[in-house]
């Protein structure tokens, strides 16, 4: 089981948001996906999600988002040091209903922000 869903819903703006969601393993030793679907306000388009997404790997969460345009496979995500693996080809959209698929290396990427903030802190001493 994940932590995911409960951790977006701590993060997610909004009191009257209705969240759920899984991750499920993949044979691979350490990478795993989230498959993400929500229910918005206002209708949604996959271009502009993509875009959104795009915009936020290329700016604020650049090396932590990775932008993907490639169809993945779990082996193709060991390694990646990135935090989420934004999988575009899975984007969908019909009207308010957006489901999103992200990757991501279960260890790696939790150890290279462990390493991040250790680099933060050293410059805080």
């Amino acid at each position: 089981s994940t932590g995911a869903a409960k951790a977006i819903g701590l993060v997610v703006p909004s009191d009257n948001v209705k969240l759920d969601g899984f991750a499920f393993r993949v044979p691979v030793t350490d990478g795993s996906a989230v498959d993400l679907t929500v229910m918005l306000e206002k209708d949604v388009d996959v271009a502009s999600v993509n875009a959104l997404f795009k915009k936020a790997a290329d700016g604020p969460m650049k090396g932590i988002l990775e932008y993907n345009t490639m169809p993945l496979v779990s082996s193709d995500i060991v390694g990646n040091p990135h935090s989420s693996v934004f999988d575009s080809t899975r984007t969908m959209a019909s009207g308010r209903m957006l489901k999103l698929v992200s990757w991501y290396d279960n260890e790696w990427g939790f150890s290279n922000r462990v390493g991040d903030l250790a680099v933060r802190l050293s410059k805080m001493i």
